[in-house]
């Protein structure tokens, strides 16, 4: 049936997502790898990937007393090293964390579900890219108002913000007394949402060749945590 095997093709993916395999080294226990890479395809082109992680990220808001659409975000970036089939036209050179490779710049919401991500090169700037993040954010999700962000973000990206965008962008730094590791308010939860994209192993580094198949991985990594989330039982009230 048609329903068994979209099952089948999400497995392969997941398991590819989860595990860092090569595309050629699917286990034969899933359909041949070019049929599940042609899948994986189809649903990045045309925007599948997205709308069902997005479906899922509002059963597992509601699940949780919240709205289905969030309300407050926050934003941040994580540099990567790029795999060699990444070529020079979408990798660079990230100065700060010296890293060769590809930039993530992400939106989470306060329960650190992805809201938006945009894969570009390393040494693309924060703000340059939160201006595009936050506009596709923006435009999806008409109930938002309100942005953490660290101080990468200050300058003028606050007033673009506030007069384009209706969204207030919060800065949360740290304070002069604070020393050594501090988790800070709201920023940790982004922080907690790429250290989830460390566990799935095909995102340790880039290995894509496109920067829409990096933010489809993005994507499908986030889908293979919600749907563990949904599949645990709900605590009993007593």
């Amino acid at each position: 049936p048609e329903a068994y095997c979209h099952r089948t093709m999400l497995d392969a993916i997941h398991y590819l997502v989860d595990n860092g395999i090569k595309w050629r080294a699917m286990p034969a226990d899933f359909p041949p790898w070019d049929r599940v890479y042609a899948f994986f395809r189809r649903w990045r082109d045309l925007g599948l990937v997205k709308e069902f992680h997005d479906r899922l990220r509002a059963k597992v808001r509601t699940r949780a007393g919240r709205d289905a659409q969030p309300s407050a975000g926050v934003i941040d970036s994580q540099s990567v090293k790029a795999d060699a089939v990444v070529g020079a036209d979408s990798r660079g050179f990230d100065g700060g964390k010296l890293i060769n490779g590809r930039k993530r710049h992400v939106v989470v919401d306060t329960l650190g579900l992805l809201l938006a991500v945009v894969v570009t090169p390393a040494d693309i700037g924060d703000r340059a890219a939160a201006e595009v993040l936050l506009a596709q954010v923006a435009d999806a999700h008409h109930l938002l108002e309100l942005i953490w962000a660290d101080g990468g973000y200050t300058g003028p990206l606050i007033t673009f913000c506030l007069t384009a965008l209706a969204l207030v962008l919060v800065i949360v730094k740290r304070s002069d007394d604070q020393k050594g590791f501090v988790v800070l308010p709201k920023r940790w939860i982004v922080e907690r949402f790429f250290a989830h994209l460390m566990r799935t192993r095909r995102l340790v580094r880039d290995f894509e060749r496109s920067t829409s198949s990096a933010e489809a991985m993005i994507y499908w990594s986030m889908t293979l945590l919600m749907t563990r989330r949904l599949a645990r039982p709900r605590p009993s009230r007593a």
